[in-house]
């Protein structure tokens, strides 16, 4: 099983220390004056919704950002990861998933399976060569199943807030007659500040067939580098997921980072500094171990 750690990151932690921690951390970057904007695309399928997406083309290991559920990818953590990357000069793609920002499709109609197809075209139509796959909260669950079916293409993984199998073991730990209620609704309404209607929704229907990927139940087939952070806040999904990921996962090389004030976006200034250095830092270990 994968050795857990809460620790500090490898590269440079003298010097972070020295120059005022978390506060200072890669602010060079973070600071320079913004770039041109990647422009919008889209990409065409058989029998699907065309998917909208940014690319910015550079050296490998590049990026790739899942954003969350009912999320698209101009967000901030999506645009702060773009002017990263290209500060670096390596590739980046950030994209929306099916019924998403500009991506073709609805909502409503979409399902977790839905949503690994898009990620699987991503990396095999849209993406050159090994990634760092960034994904936050659903995106963390998405980015597991997606580093499932294409080991080759997936160099290493970053998870944000990750809710791997969260819809479902959440409504099957509702009481008996509570999920009764919303089985015979046909619908399962949660509260949330996190979407306009003040509620996300989700049917039977998707929740069945969500049970069809869910990951937490047996070890999981991934053995690139994984860095999971998540926030002591998070009121939508808790952080002992990420523990759970950590545990199953049979790579050696896991990280799980805690932020003591961290909330569910995880988009405050020193959320977004610590996910572009722990990403930072893997290309730094990806690149010296080629």
């Amino acid at each position: 099983m994968a050795a857990v750690a809460l620790r500090s990151c490898r590269r440079g932690l003298s010097q972070i220390l020295s120059n005022g921690g978390l506060a200072a951390l890669s602010s060079k970057r973070l600071e320079e004056p913004r770039r041109h904007k990647s422009s919008v695309q889209y990409a065409s399928r058989p029998d699907l919704p065309k998917l909208a997406y940014r690319r910015v083309k550079g050296k490998s290991p590049g990026v790739v950002f899942l954003p969350g559920y009912g999320s698209n990818m101009n967000g901030q953590k999506a645009e702060a990861l773009e002017e990263f990357c290209k500060s670096l000069g390596h590739s980046y793609l950030r994209f929306d998933y099916t019924g998403h920002g500009a991506s073709g499709g609805v909502l409503s109609e979409g399902t977790i399976g839905t949503w690994k197809k898009d990620v699987l075209f991503v990396l095999d139509e849209l993406a050159e060569g090994p990634q760092i796959l960034v994904g936050s909260s659903i995106g963390g669950w998405l980015m597991l199943l997606a580093a499932i079916a294409r080991p080759e293409k997936t160099a290493a993984l970053v998870g944000i807030s990750t809710a791997a199998d969260h819809v479902v073991t959440a409504f099957n730990s509702l009481p008996l007659e509570t999920r009764k209620e919303f089985e015979a609704k046909g619908e399962w309404t949660i509260p949330t500040k996190h979407m306009e209607e003040g509620v996300y929704k989700f049917n039977m229907d998707f929740l069945r067939e969500a049970e069809n990927h869910c990951v937490l139940q047996s070890p999981i087939p991934i053995t690139c580098p994984v860095r999971l952070i998540h926030g002591l806040k998070d009121e939508d999904v808790p952080w002992h997921i990420s523990m759970q990921v950590a545990e199953r996962v049979l790579s050696s090389d896991v990280d799980v980072i805690l932020r003591r004030h961290g909330q569910h976006r995880m988009s405050d200034k020193d959320d977004i500094k610590l996910m572009v250095y722990t990403i930072d830092d893997l290309i730094d270990k990806l690149t010296t171990m080629v």
